[in-house]
């Protein structure tokens, strides 16, 4: 089973380098953020009872709208191929409706997503606890500080009692994550300790972009190089 979206891109700000950028194999389906204004009537979004074939320059009928048991099949398609969360299941399913249309009411469409995510919830199929622990952990091997942990929680729809529970565990990673950024960008005690305060600043901001503390950010820019630098040193 894989995670539900192709890119942490929503998580991350606009303003890091490329090399900053991470790919965590996410899937567009989940649709993490709903698209507005589509219609709720028979045929969906389209406007029309029938689509065109592009590639053969001819019309085919529309998909058929969803009904409360294609909804739930596809909601178990989708959590047989990927780690989810409710969060991500519910948009994904309201954007499927918003797609094909609704058979059975607007008030109906509405609610069902949202039950039937729940529903998966209760079989074990979408477990929060489980994605928030598995995407901490990834994070921050990664290189990546707690702010941008909390983002992607945010993004993936973790309620707060969740995240709470997993704070402490990702601050006893904190120094780890940051030394695995240092490492892999060649700052503080990765570094050939040539470089002014110019420099410096801009090691810090990269840091300090990933999510880590200023104080500890601060602490590995201004190391020297080492072979074997102890997280210890940086507590």
């Amino acid at each position: 089973m894989t995670d539900d979206s192709h890119s942490e891109s929503n998580a991350f700000p606009s303003s890091l380098d490329a090399g900053d950028r991470e790919n965590d194999g996410f899937d567009d389906s989940g649709g993490t953020k709903r698209r507005g204004g589509k219609s709720w009537g028979k045929g969906g979004g389209k406007g029309g009872g029938k689509e065109r074939d592009k590639d053969r320059g001819r019309e085919r009928p529309a998909p058929k709208p969803l009904d409360a048991a294609a909804l739930e099949q596809m909601a178990l398609r989708y959590v047989e191929r990927f780690a989810t969360t409710r969060g991500r299941l519910t948009d994904y399913l309201m954007r499927k409706i918003r797609e094909r249309g609704w058979d059975g009411g607007t008030a109906a469409a509405l609610a069902e997503p949202a039950e039937l995510a729940q529903r998966m919830a209760d079989l074990g199929y979408v477990d929060d606890r489980a994605f928030a622990e598995q995407r901490a952990a990834a994070m921050q091997r990664r290189g990546l500080g707690a702010r941008r942990v909390a983002g992607a929680f945010r993004e993936a729809g973790i309620d707060e009692g969740d995240a709470e529970s997993l704070a402490p565990a990702i601050a006893d990673r904190a120094v780890e994550s940051a030394l695995a950024f240092a490492r892999r960008k060649r700052i503080g005690p990765y570094g050939s300790g040539d470089g002014d305060r110019k420099l410096h600043e801009k090691q810090l901001a990269a840091m300090m972009r990933a999510g880590h503390r200023f104080d500890l950010a601060r602490k590995i820019v201004a190391a020297p190089p080492s072979d074997a630098p102890e997280s210890m040193d940086f507590d």
